[in-house]
């Protein structure tokens, strides 16, 4: 848990999975929605950044397996959010650290993200990769996306940060 004086980032509740909901349908237009059912699911994936009692930022979590080498998992960054109101006061930068050491206990090779904003994650350490190397990410779901007909097409950059390079 990181905490500040205007706010606190922590795992995610149970109890939080509806204003997950709200915050990431208010963003609708940068992140691919998520149905309250599947928040709840994997809540456990949740980390929420609260001010005042309020959730005002989220991100989540999930590993994408490489197929016959379980070493060379990756995890991909998902559901990255801040009310516009308090953007820009390193609460997405600190929501997106927060994961990284977290998953690091599962030694992936990778942490990856399909992103609108680029520039956000080129600070945090990545950089842009071809879709064509997070495949399964692209696979899983970009398959079921309903606002582009063909993940290729679609306007967001796939990024990588290597992790191994992170390992003290």
């Amino acid at each position: 848990m990181t905490e500040n004086k205007n706010y606190i980032i922590r795992p995610a509740h149970l109890s939080d999975a509806m204003a997950i909901f709200d915050l990431i349908q208010i963003h609708q237009d940068q992140l691919i929605p998520r149905p309250l059912g599947d928040i709840i699911s994997n809540i456990d994936r949740f980390f929420i950044c609260e001010s005042n009692s309020i959730i005002v930022g989220c991100a989540a979590w999930q590993i994408i397996p490489e197929i016959g080498e379980p070493s060379k998992a990756s995890v991909e960054i998902q559901s990255v959010a801040v009310c516009n109101d308090i953007r820009h006061n390193n609460i997405g930068s600190e929501l997106v650290s927060m994961i990284i050491e977290n998953v690091k206990r599962f030694k992936p090779c990778e942490a990856i993200v399909l992103t609108f904003v680029p520039e956000f994650f080129k600070k945090l350490g990545f950089h842009e990769v071809p879709k064509t190397s997070v495949m399964h990410k692209l696979y899983m779901g970009c398959i079921n996306c309903t606002k582009h007909a063909n993940p290729y097409t679609c306007p967001e950059i796939a990024m990588a940060r290597d992790l191994n390079k992170d390992v003290k």
